[in-house]
């Protein structure tokens, strides 16, 4: 079993990402599997044509992306990606689509095939706040999430992908009080723990994980 994991590179006016930052000091084996790594660039489609390369070139059973959500407190774990691009801001190449299909053909909406469930209560069983998320925005990180599901839809059959949300780092934050963050290495634990669930469980737990608004 291989598992390909991504993190992009910083964007808007961070000159970080702890997105990346914690992917690069995940363990290069878990449980026997091996972990490959990747870094993308936070660009309309050549996110996604970054991936799809890797895929060809490692063939991985799983795809599991990971993405800074400035401003959440916890880990979240994305349940759905939509068929919308609708940028608030520009990408790292000026790119701005707005009220623009992913995919024209594609589906409105590709829901995350891991066990999420099965993630968020591994992660809280040692003690770092998680939730699932059921919004992953409209900008790089939901084009990633949905665009993933859409090439496993279409090309590779028989493989799972997701996506992970975590918090700003510390430093981060010095200039925007009252937001949360989280350190590098606890991000780096929730992510290890995460993986630890894919690899142990081949369905998801039916465990409550919604939410009322």
């Amino acid at each position: 079993m291989k598992i390909l994991v991504t993190g992009f590179d910083p964007f808007g006016e961070d000159k970080i990402n702890p997105a990346i930052e914690s992917v690069k000091k995940l363990p290069d084996e878990i449980k026997g599997v091996e972990i490959i790594k990747l870094e993308i660039p936070t660009v309309y489609m050549k996110s996604l044509e970054k991936i799809d390369e890797a895929i060809k070139e490692y063939n991985p059973d799983v795809i599991l992306s990971i993405g800074q959500a400035g401003g959440r407190p916890d880990i979240t774990v994305e349940r759905v990606g939509i068929n919308v691009d609708d940028y608030r801001i520009k990408d790292n190449e000026g790119n701005q689509p707005i009220d623009t299909k992913i995919y024209d053909d594609g589906e409105n909406a590709y829901f995350s095939n891991l066990p999420i469930k099965a993630i968020v209560e591994n992660i809280r069983k040692n003690n770092i706040p998680a939730s699932i998320s059921n919004t992953a925005g409209t900008f790089v990180c939901n084009h990633v999430l949905y665009g993933v599901q859409y090439l496993l839809d279409k090309k590779y059959p028989n493989k799972k992908s997701g996506f992970i949300h975590i918090p700003f780092l510390p430093e981060q934050v010095i200039s925007r009080p009252n937001t949360p963050s989280m350190s590098i290495s606890t991000i780096v634990k929730a992510l290890t723990l995460a993986l630890e669930a894919i690899i142990e469980n081949d369905s998801d737990k039916k465990i409550s994980g919604g939410t009322i608004c």
